[in-house]
């Protein structure tokens, strides 16, 4: 418009707001009273055809002014071809700024009513028409004080959105991305958070709010491939969602709008990152605010509180879920964590999310149908979700992932069982279960084992749990685990045994469970050597799993196993080994061939633990146990720690070498072994074992004595975080 009115020429388009800046302008220099028409309206307001539009992103439409018909107060009159001459305007803005003070929300109804009356006249497409009404509202909002003609101004806004809510989305979403983007000139930052106003305002309309989040919901469903336009219908969601009982307009859709958020994010993991992107997100690190992940993972945690969910979003707090949701390799992670705190806290939702997930299981889209996966695994532990569906229907679903050539897919499934597995009603389909847990025990990624043992796991701790069938099943299978490269399988595998002990404890004691404990006792030298192990949770495993064994197998050495484990007490461990040999003198050839293998451990304390272990086993060991090719097979693998980088191994190998030597000087082999005789007490002589008596004699062997350790012990204070001062 020309200048006069406000004293600046024209800058902003003119719109919706600007027709209430419009009247009160009128209104202060004609002395008239708001909302009685000029009768002679000032030529100088009028609005020139071509008015510029206000900045907004690429993209964008430019707001062009609409024509109108000049409403009457008496009665309306039919407008000229140019409604937008001199006074046309003036008179429009006086007649919606009365609607507006004088009838409420009844009178800004009438007035939308009139706008849209007058922008359909005018010929064009009504969208192009509300835009250039909110690019008003945008750039006049500011400049408007708080109040009445800032609050009569948003009604407005909010009449539109009631029978143009998508024109009214579309016009705004150009203008909404976050505002402190460092990509964003100041005055589009000052749009945007006019924008972010604009949207609050919308959410605070009970009878529009519901249309606008649809419409939002579509945006962002359709913005595939395009970012920008998708980190806007994030963030405008995100300012709605945080509105007080905003969220309640979500029923019908909330399981939808939920699942579309975690999809985003998930594909926002696996997207290019961006410079801006964080490359690490702590749990109490929000992540920078224009990060569009931050953006989604704040409307969903929006989303949840709202509808009185706090705790689902505290659950995922604490177990450090949102960070895992927007990583790129424990997004999977984080939507089983988020299935989990929904089960145990916002179970009003299970049955939509599980009706709405399930066509998405097919999805051809990759991330919406891996998402839908872990959301769909995650719900199988809610007992009544999990009955919506048939049993074999979900059995074989899980069976179809378990030949999935993708080793994530193959994981979720495992994940799946293992939860079936905690239903007391599945007794009929272990027979199903057990061959696909089984079978993935060998496989080469370490999320599948792991799976697999935690399945394995909690159908143990079922009632009526098969410990025998398992016993015989994990016999070939366990013992490798325990000894895998990988920390979290060493630990897992172990602690399984454990469960599997303390499940058939009543059978060992009385003599039964030949398989269990035949396991038992193949597992009995790992689990003492894991005792030291680098891995924490493998050594802490290994102390609860012998726990249960000497529980079982009433051994009487708990007290000697926690003080090997915590202090790495020789003493302690003389009188474990001197009991296993007197108990299993049968076993002491495999102890012993076991123990051997662990002297080429990449682990020092591993090293160092086989060393002594050889020491004692062999001190306690009778001569007619052992034989001396197995004598000579130690003496060798001993011989060749001389040359250890760590000083505490090659001292622990001497002392063992003595004890191995006194026990060969004990035997008395056939004249066909002579000269393997002879071959060993050569070697003994090298090594400097041999006392001046040498071989014809055969005194009592002294008790080794081994230096204290230097590697790091797990001390009770230290476990317990109760350190004394230093």
């Amino acid at each position: 418009m020309a200048g006069g009115v406000w004293g600046r020429g024209r800058v902003a388009p003119v719109g919706g707001l600007t027709l209430t800046a419009l009247a009160e302008g009128i209104q202060g220099i004609q002395g008239q009273p708001l909302g009685s028409p000029s009768e002679d309206p000032q030529p100088d307001l009028a609005a020139e055809p071509g008015c510029a539009g206000a900045t907004h992103t690429a993209g964008s439409v430019p707001c062009s002014p609409p024509s109108a018909q000049e409403p009457a107060p008496e009665g309306p009159s039919q407008a000229t071809q140019s409604s937008w001459e001199d006074g046309a305007l003036a008179d429009l803005a006086l007649y919606t700024a009365g609607c507006m003070e004088e009838a409420g929300y009844a009178g800004t109804q009438e007035t939308a009513l009139t706008l849209s009356s007058a922008l359909e006249a005018q010929g064009e497409r009504l969208e192009n028409q509300v835009q250039a009404l909110v690019c008003g509202l945008l750039s006049q909002v500011p400049s408007l004080a708080e109040g009445r003609p800032r609050r009569a101004a948003l009604r407005v806004l909010s009449a539109l959105a009631l029978d143009h809510a998508r024109d009214v989305v579309c016009a705004l979403l150009p203008c909404s991305l976050p505002p402190d983007r460092p990509a964003l000139t100041l005055p589009l930052a000052h749009t945007s958070r006019t924008a972010a106003e604009l949207w609050r305002s919308l959410s605070r309309n009970q009878r529009v709010n519901g249309q606008v989040l649809v419409q939002l919901l579509w945006a962002l469903k359709g913005a595939a491939g395009l970012q920008l336009d998708a980190l806007a219908a994030t963030h405008a969601l995100g300012e709605m969602l945080t509105v007080s009982g905003c969220v309640g307009a979500t029923r019908g859709f909330y399981p939808h709008l939920l699942l579309v958020l975690v999809t985003q994010l998930h594909k926002l993991a696996q997207g290019p990152r961006t410079p801006d992107s964080p490359k690490v997100w702590g749990p109490s690190h929000r992540g920078p605010p224009h990060s569009h992940a931050s953006c989604a993972v704040e409307a969903l945690k929006a989303l949840l509180t709202g509808d009185g969910s706090r705790m689902v979003v505290t659950c995922m707090e604490q177990a450090g879920g949102w960070r895992r949701l927007v990583g790129a390799h424990t997004h999977l992670e984080g939507v089983l964590l988020l299935a989990s705190a929904m089960v145990a806290h916002a179970d009003h939702h299970l049955r939509g999310l599980f009706a709405d997930l399930l066509p998405r299981l097919r999805s051809p889209d990759y991330a919406q149908r891996l998402t839908a996966m872990a959301f769909f695994t995650g719900l199988l532990q809610s007992r009544p979700t999990a009955r919506l569906l048939r049993e074999e229907a979900i059995l074989e679903r899980l069976r179809a992932w378990q030949g999935d050539p993708e080793p994530t897919v193959r994981w979720l499934g495992l994940l799946g069982l293992g939860h079936l597995a905690l239903n007391r009603g599945k007794v009929r389909h272990v027979g199903t279960l057990l061959p696909a847990l089984l079978g993935a025990l060998g496989e080469g990624d370490t999320r599948l084992v792991g799976a697999a043992l935690g399945a394995l796991r909690r159908l143990l701790l079922r009632p009526r749990a098969p410990v025998r069938l398992l016993s015989s099943e994990l016999r070939p299978r366990l013992p490798p685990l325990l000894d895998d490269a990988r920390d979290s399988v060493r630990a897992s595998a172990v602690g399984l045994l454990g469960t599997l002990v303390r499940r058939g404890r009543g059978g060992l004691r009385l003599g039964l469970r030949g398989p269990l404990r035949k396991l038992v006792l193949q597992s009995l030298v790992p689990l003492l050597l894991r005792l030291h192990d680098s891995s924490r949770d493998a050594a802490e495993s290994s102390e609860w799993t012998l726990a249960r064994c000497d529980q079982a197998l009433r051994w009487g050495l708990l007290e000697e196993m926690v003080t090997v484990a915590h202090y790495d007490s020789p003493e302690a461990l003389s009188r474990v080994c001197h009991r296993l040999v007197q108990q299993y003198p049968s076993c002491v050839p495999t102890f012993l061939s076991q123990t051997q293998g662990y002297l080429r451990s990449p682990q020092g304390p591993l090293r160092r633990a086989a060393a002594v272990l050889i020491g004692f086993l062999a001190h306690h060991t009778s001569p007619s146990c052992v034989s001396q090719d197995l004598l000579d097979s130690l003496m060798q693998d001993l011989g060749q720690l001389q040359s250890d980088p760590e000083p505490a191994v090659v001292s622990a190998a001497h002392v063992s070498a003595q004890q191995v030597a006194l026990l060969a000087r004990t035997l008395e082999p056939p004249h066909t072994s002579r000269l393997l005789s002879l071959h060993l007490l050569a070697r003994l002589a090298r090594l400097g074992t041999l006392t001046h008596q040498g071989h014809s004699a055969s005194p009592a062997r002294p008790l080794p004595v081994y230096t204290d350790s230097p590697f790091q012990r797990r001390s009770l204070a230290d476990r317990w975080g109760c350190l004394g001062a230093s």
